[in-house]
């Protein structure tokens, strides 16, 4: 007889969130990690003055505790992507049994781009004017997307991504890419990356950055009661 905790638990995908164009309400593209990573690699700069820039009575010792920002977060991770299971039922999946993951890769590099003057839009509006149509007046190429690095309810972070590497591992007959794993480099963007941008997107960015660092410090705070226990713990009886 099974009893309930037989049964794996259901556990939730990280995606990353990118919020399109400036609008009223942005509206989110989510990229869903067919595969959650097994492991992430993080790392944490702490702020470093330049020497001698503190213009106080001691400065060695402002310069030791300086820290007029939160540390620079940065971590990595691998995706694997795989079109087997997708290639196995065609007719349910046609975009797999055409482009292999071709359309996972090619949204994940699409975040790269500044949105604006795409080759897309180009084209339409080539088209357009072919057949008299009035070309529509494309946004500059200024900034990229904003993306939301989502894994679990305890990190939702704004990120940039640094680093971005795909290893193609086999193809279709038509040369599409079947099976990839993409290396990326995300660095957590704080409030004050964004400057004096108050857009919609930026403002959903900034709460969630200062929800999940709120999470941080209250997990802090529990460790530092069950520190008091093992405290007491330590004294001889």
């Amino acid at each position: 007889m099974s009893n309930g905790y037989s049964q794996s638990p259901k556990l939730l995908k990280g995606a990353i969130i990118q919020f399109s164009a400036p609008l009223l309400v942005p509206i989110p593209n989510i990229i869903v990690f067919q595969y959650n990573p097994e492991t992430m690699t993080r790392t944490l700069t702490p702020w470093a003055p330049a020497p001698q820039s503190q213009e106080v009575d001691d400065p060695k010792v402002v310069a030791a505790l300086a820290q007029p920002f939160d540390p620079e977060e940065s971590f990595s991770l691998t995706l694997e992507l795989d079109a087997a299971d997708a290639l196995e039922s065609p007719e349910s999946h046609p975009i797999a049994t055409i482009a292999g993951v071709a359309d996972r890769i090619a949204a994940l590099e699409m975040l790269l781009y500044p949105p604006g003057d795409s080759v897309l839009g180009v084209l339409l509006n080539s088209v357009g004017s072919f057949f008299g149509a009035t070309p529509v007046d494309v946004l500059p190429r200024k900034t990229v997307p904003v993306i939301l690095f989502f894994w679990g309810p305890g990190r939702i972070v704004p990120v940039r991504i640094t680093n971005f590497s795909v290893d193609e591992q086999a193809y279709s007959p038509t040369l599409y890419p079947i099976r990839a794993k993409v290396t990326l480099g995300l660095r957590i963007l704080d409030a004050t990356s964004f400057g004096d941008d108050d857009s919609a997107a930026v403002s959903i960015a900034k709460a969630c950055y200062t929800f999940t660092r709120a999470q941080k410090e209250s997990l802090a705070l529990a460790n530092s009661a069950n520190s008091v226990e093992s405290i007491l713990g330590m004294l001889p009886i």
